[in-house]
Formats: C-alpha cells, structure tokens, sequence
C-alpha cells in the first residue's frame, strides 16, 4: 500500500503524513504548526504564505519533487497579480498536498513571533571607526586655474583634516553627485570617508550638501545558522540604536550545518539558493532594523559580519562542499573587506563597506573569534571556559598563556526543536520550570509574563498567547528537575507512575513521559516531556560537555577555575541546571556566568574600533584549534557524559548544594537507553 505523502515543516520540524489533495494550512493546523490564517481560506488575507523547500533533504530523508503541491491556481494569481508574493512563496490555504514536501513557514507567517534573545549586552566601547564624517568648504572653480571639482575636493581634505591626496578614492556613483552637493551647498559638503584598518587608501562613500547633521550608522551582524540577530550602532559614540533579528530562512535547507552542506552537495545550485536567501533575509532585516532606529537606511554606511564557517561561506557566496569533508579546508580564513554591492546588501547604503571577522579554523569560525574579542580569553589570570551554546557550539579555553578552541555539533534540541512539544522562543512557549522533589508537580513560566502557572492572574496574564510549547531554555530546565525530583534516573530513563510516586508520569508505549501542562479540554496542547526529548538533550549536551572535556585533556587539567556561558542560551539558563544535566564541566557556581550575546559584542567591537579588527586578526594566529570530527578520545567523552549529571566524574561542587535522588528505573526491563532488554532461557 502506498503511504500518504511526508510533509515536513520547518523551523519547528513538526511533521506527519497526509492525503494526496489536503491544503497546507489543513496540515499545519493539525500538526499544530504555527501558520497564521484569519480570511478562513479564501485566499485574501496572505497570512498563510509559505516556502516550499525543493531537492534532496538528507537530514529529512526525503527527496522533494518539482510537482510537490498543487500548481498555482487562479486565486493565488490573482494575489500575486494585485498585491504580489515573493517568488517562491505559495498560500497555505490554496496549495494542497501532492508529494513528500518540506515547507518553511516565514516569521510573518507565524501568530507568536519568533523572539530572537540576542540582545546587545551593555559595553563601554572605545570609539575609532574606519567610518567618518568630514564638514570641508571646497574653493570655487577658477578658469585661471583650471582643476576639477574632485581635485579640489581632496586638496580640501587635505588642508582642512590632514587626508592625503593621493590616498583618497572616489568611485563613479559618489563622484556624480559632487557637482550637485557643491553648488547646493554653496561650496561646502560634509563627505563620509572610510578607511580600514589595512587599507592603504580612503575611499569617498557618500556626500551631502553642506553641513549635515545626521550621523553614520552601522550593523553588527550575528549570522547563525538558527537566527541573524543585528545590532544598529551609532559610528560616533557606539550608541546601540535598535537590536532586531529573524529566524534564518535557510532552515528549511537543514536545521543543523552539515544538512545544509549536504543539501548544497546533493542539489546543483543548492548553495546558490541558500545564499541567495540569507542575502534577502539580511536586507529586510536592514529595513526592519532602520525603521525601529527612525534612520534611513542609506545611513548604514557599515556592517560587521561574524558567524560559523559553513554561514560564511553561504554569505559570501562560496560553495560550503569542503567544509562537509577532512580536512574540513576554508576557502580564506582570514578577515574579508567588501563592498556591500558585491554581496547584493542593496538595502543599506549603496556605497556601504563590509568586514567580515577572521575564521579560526574550518568548523571554528568568525563567530568564536568574535567572542575571543569580546571574552579576552588570552588576557585572563585563570584558566577560563567560555562555551557560547546554538546549533553548533563554539568553545574557548585558556588564559593568558595558551588558548584552545573546537566546536561541537550540538544541533537543535536546545533551540527547540526536535522537541515534542518543542517551539521556537515566542509568547507563550515555557521558559522556566520548577518541580517539588516531594510532590512531583511542576510549576512553570512563559515568555510574555512574569507570573509563574501557580500564582493567581496567570491564566490572564497569558490570555493572549495561551501556553503553546515548550522552548529550549525550557526543556533544559525541566530535564533538570526532573533528575532533582527523582522523575528520571541517571541514565535519563523516566520512571513509571508507581515509581516516581505521581501520576504525571504517563505510560507511552514501552516507555513513559511526564505531563507539564494539560490544556487539552480547553482546546489547548498537552505539553509533556516524552523519553525521545530527554535523549534528545542527552545527545546535545553530551556533544557539549565532549568538546569542553577534550580542550581540558589537551591543557592537561581536569578542571577549570571560571566558566563563561556565551549567547542567548547563557542569558537565560541557570548555571545550576545547567550543571545538572551535565553540560557542562564542574565548578562552583559563584565562578559560572553569563556572557550574554558575546559574539554580536565582538561584531560590536570591530565594527566601532578599527585596531580591534587588526587585534583579533593577530589573535586567531595564536589560538590552537582541536578537531573534534577525528579525536578517538571525544567519542569516549561523549559516551560518559550521556548520564545525569555524567557517568564517572563526580561532580563534587554540583553536589555541595544539590543532592541527585539515587533513583534506577531499569528493573522494569529496559536498559538506559530506552530499550528493553531480552530474556533469556
């Protein structure tokens, strides 16, 4: 019998099968897929737009055929005719059904926006731009002394601010507006000049009439493989205007880098598309960023770019093939200065310049180098952790002697995804969870309120959203309490009702689950956590605590003076939890901290002081990276550190202020890794 068509939707990685005619909508609604529709299906109100993914989808297991869903049909045209659709775009409420699909829901397409939690720490900046504005009074053309206006323009730089004349540029679309800004603003311009760090020359990059009072803008730009986060920063003081950022639309490609190397290898043009995406997502992030700062968007004049080698490659247009193989080479592991025209920013201002910080190593890229900018690892005084945690995990360790780098193939469970009832970060996903160790029962809190579920005007003050899912910080937290409650044993293995003592653990076939939320008669979700969520975080933080585990064999030390919680999963999950699972190495408490964003602080860094670029660009050069893809001994690390908190090490300062439950629950036949065991004779 031939099985119903696999539709799969991204970011949330909710899927299921469907018969051959079903309306996208109509499967997202029954999966639970957050995809906005307010018109009832009538093609009107575009809320339901969609991005069908084709081509072969490794991480998914399928191959997505060109006649995947219906043809566009009359209704669609006809909206793309008056009120237009992004090419490629579909209507859920119209496309229906015809083959295995991977479909993208946009942010715009999405009731709870997603909430990207990278927001710019606080940092005293020490300000030298390679971006400046200069007021000049030009002389007045002279028939007796026949020069351009250029030329006089550069002898007005030069007296008035010391800018040599033969080291200034000034490329066709600047030097056609000089005699307009001249004459208007009566022989006086202010010019916008840039010079970098390296450059040997200035290059003019725009001109206004007179004195202008308006200021130079610039991005510093966190590209991740799960969200870009951007920070508007002021070129004169350092000032962050306005923080935005999306959802990268390349997931839909693959949610972890490797997929999406993978899509590029086994898709002609696959690259091409994920590039082409990523450019498009970065300039409407750039309009969306100007309009929350109140500036035009010709005000950018700069952006600074850090992310992981397979994001850099992707943005600059690079075919990521050789990072998918050993020796795992980069085209250029050095710093890139660009026009933004040639990375198609046409968002920004025409004439913008572009750095991008320097890679460390093949799977340690600008990201890591942004946060050694930012963190200092090379200056501290004691041996120092700093492990900033998304998709793929970037970690740092030393101090002022000797810095080690890697990075770790976490994937998405701690985002999210991969989760049963796992979402996106969004109003209404929870956040914090409590369990009492002695009654087993959970209370939680949910993003858009600051109220826990047991406190009076909870249910009110989450009215609007209601409690949708689960999200990563989330899910790390109720792991972690269900280990300090007694609810899962140190194998991870949830317990049965009988032996956990509350029936919140719920049997599921030969496994069981724990029940966090019930709304189900209200019409609402039940939030569990299932046996697949917890192996799910046991192999992300087992993957964690490997690659930090094997940097401490390369340094000879088996234990770390100060650990640095890097990124937005820093900022919101405790320490103590954290060290719960496991995910990270023992220490005391007081020396774990949170870092925050660190490598949008790093981009912040660069792109407001230009001898920092050349800082870091001599600091890479000294970090040493370790390749966790070919070192036999991470596979062993990652092994013991499946357990909870971790199979041999003691975890001696964890067990000062918590006492893990000595709880097995394997006597019911099934081993620790979910499966039952057979009998014998």
């Amino acid at each position: 019998m031939t099985q119903d068509p696999l539709v799969i939707f991204t970011p949330s990685g909710k899927r299921g099968r469907f018969a051959v005619g079903t309306p996208v909508l109509t499967a997202a609604r029954q999966l639970g897929v957050d995809l906005d529709s307010v018109c009832g299906g009538r093609g009107i109100c575009s809320k339901c737009q969609v991005s069908p993914g084709y081509g072969d989808f490794s991480k998914h297991g399928v191959t997505v055929q060109p006649g995947a869903l219906s043809d566009v049909n009359a209704v669609e045209e006809r909206y793309d005719r008056v009120r237009g659709l992004k090419p490629g775009r579909r209507l859920g409420c119209q496309a229906t059904v015809q083959g295995d699909v991977v479909i993208d829901v946009p942010p715009e397409s999405q009731v709870h926006k997603q909430v990207v939690r990278k927001a710019a720490s606080a940092r005293v900046m020490t300000m030298d731009p390679a971006t400046r504005l200069y007021y000049v009074e030009v002389d007045e053309p002279d028939m007796h002394s026949p020069t351009g206006d250029l030329e006089r323009l550069k002898r007005a730089l030069a007296d008035q601010h010391g800018i040599e004349v033969d080291r200034l540029r000034c490329d066709l679309p600047v030097l056609s507006k000089l005699q307009p800004a001249l004459r208007k603003g009566k022989w006086t311009v202010t010019a916008a000049l840039h010079k970098g760090h390296a450059d040997a020359h200035e290059r003019i990059l725009d001109l206004w009439p007179g004195y202008w009072e308006g200021r130079l803008y610039g991005l510093a730009i966190d590209l991740g493989s799960t969200t870009i986060a951007a920070h508007l920063c002021d070129l004169r003081n350092g000032e962050v205007k306005a923080s935005a950022g999306v959802m990268n639309p390349q997931i839909r490609f693959g949610e972890d880098l490797m997929s999406r190397v993978s899509y590029a290898m086994m898709n002609p043009g696959g690259d091409a598309e994920m590039t082409r995406t990523v450019r498009e997502a970065i300039n409407t992030l750039a309009v969306e960023i100007a309009a929350e700062g109140e500036i035009e968007p010709s005000q950018i004049m700069e952006t600074v770019f850090v992310c992981n080698p397979v994001m850099h490659h992707l943005l600059l247009g690079i075919d990521p093939v050789e990072l998918g193989q050993a020796p795992f080479a980069l085209a250029t592991s050095d710093s890139m200065s660009l026009d933004a025209r040639e990375l198609d920013l046409s968002a920004i201002n025409p004439a913008a310049r572009v750095f991008v910080l320097p890679c460390i190593a093949g799977h340690v890229g600008a990201d890591a180098a942004a946060v050694a900018l930012s963190e200092e690892p090379y200056k501290a005084e004691v041996l120092t952790l700093i492990v900033d945690v998304g998709t793929n995990a970037e970690i740092l360790l030393g101090d002022k002697r000797r810095v080690l780098a890697c990075s770790s193939p976490t994937g998405p469970a701690f985002e999210g995804a991969q989760i049963s009832s796992g979402q996106r970060a969004a109003p209404g996903a929870i956040e914090r969870v409590e369990i009492d160790p002695v009654t087993k029962e959970p209370r939680f809190k949910v993003i858009g309120s600051d109220l826990w579920s047991t406190e009076a005007g909870f249910a009110e003050a989450v009215g609007a959203s209601g409690v949708t899912g689960i999200c990563g910080s989330g899910i790390i937290e109720a792991v972690a309490e269900m280990r300090a409650a007694g609810i899962v044993d140190t194998s991870g293995l949830i317990g049965s009702a009988d032996q956990t003592g509350t029936p919140r653990s719920v049997a599921e076939g030969r496994t069981h689950s724990y029940l966090l939320h019930d709304a189900s008669e209200d019409g609402g979700p039940r939030i569990s956590v299932t046996q697949g969520d917890i192996r799910a975080i046991q192999l992300a933080k087992s993957a964690l605590y490997a690659g930090a585990r094997l940097l401490m064999d390369e340094m000879g030390v088996d234990e770390v003076d100060k650990v640095i919680l890097a990124g937005a999963f820093g900022a919101h999950i405790s320490p103590k939890h954290a060290m719960i699972l496991g995910m990270i190495p023992d220490c005391p408490l007081e020396r774990v901290s949170s870092a925050g964003n660190a490598a949008g602080t790093g981009a912040r860094i660069a792109l407001c002081n230009r001898s920092a670029r050349a800082d870091i660009e001599a600091r890479v050069r000294d970090i040493h990276k370790v390749e966790t893809a070919i070192e036999p001994r991470f596979q062993e690390h990652f092994i013991a550190a499946n357990a909870l908190p971790h199979a041999t090490a003691p975890f001696v300062e964890l067990r000062k202020i918590v006492t893990l439950p000595e709880v097995s629950f394997n006597s019911g036949g099934e081993d620790g890794g979910g499966r039952r065991r057979r009998r014998r004779g």
